[in-house]
């Protein structure tokens, strides 16, 4: 660990007036949710936005962290899981990181993106749509699933 953590980012830490622990923690929740490397700012920014406006974070791979088995796929029934890594129930970080993230989602943490966004929702190719507002959020799901959707009948119709 101390041979990837630069000296430059304890700067940062002073800055954004949070401890490596809780920088650690935001990088692993980064590190779980990004499948493009180019979107790790972004979902950085996304999880700080909501810890400074005291918003649930919702982070998928923290319940899947809480969960006693791993699943692919959070389900609703799976936000009922009673810990403390379930931010669907408990506000603000996690006590501790949910894995060993790298470099880049450690970096990103602590140079989240300078954007508004509140939510984003992944797409089928691992890229996520961003957005700032619920309103803008729900349409973007409904979007995703409406493009699922065509793409399982274009597969039926092959």
């Amino acid at each position: 660990f101390l041979d990837v953590w630069k000296p430059e980012w304890d700067a940062r830490l002073q800055v954004m007036s949070i401890s490596r622990h809780d920088a650690i923690t935001m990088a692993s929740i980064v590190e779980k949710e990004a499948r493009k490397a180019e979107e790790r700012p972004l979902i950085s920014a996304v999880y700080w936005n909501r810890v400074r406006k005291r918003m649930l974070l919702q982070a998928d791979p923290t319940v899947q962290y809480a969960l006693p088995q791993h699943v692919e796929r959070v389900l609703y029934k799976d936000l009922e899981v009673d810990s403390k890594y379930n931010t669907y129930r408990y506000p603000g970080l996690p006590p501790g990181p949910i894995a060993s993230p790298g470099e880049a989602s450690i970096a990103a943490a602590l140079a989240p993106a300078d954007v508004p966004y509140l939510f984003f929702v992944a797409r089928a190719d691992g890229s996520h749509e961003f957005t700032e507002t619920f309103a803008q959020h729900s349409k973007a799901i409904a979007g995703i699933k409406a493009a699922r959707r065509a793409a399982r009948a274009a597969e039926r119709t092959r």
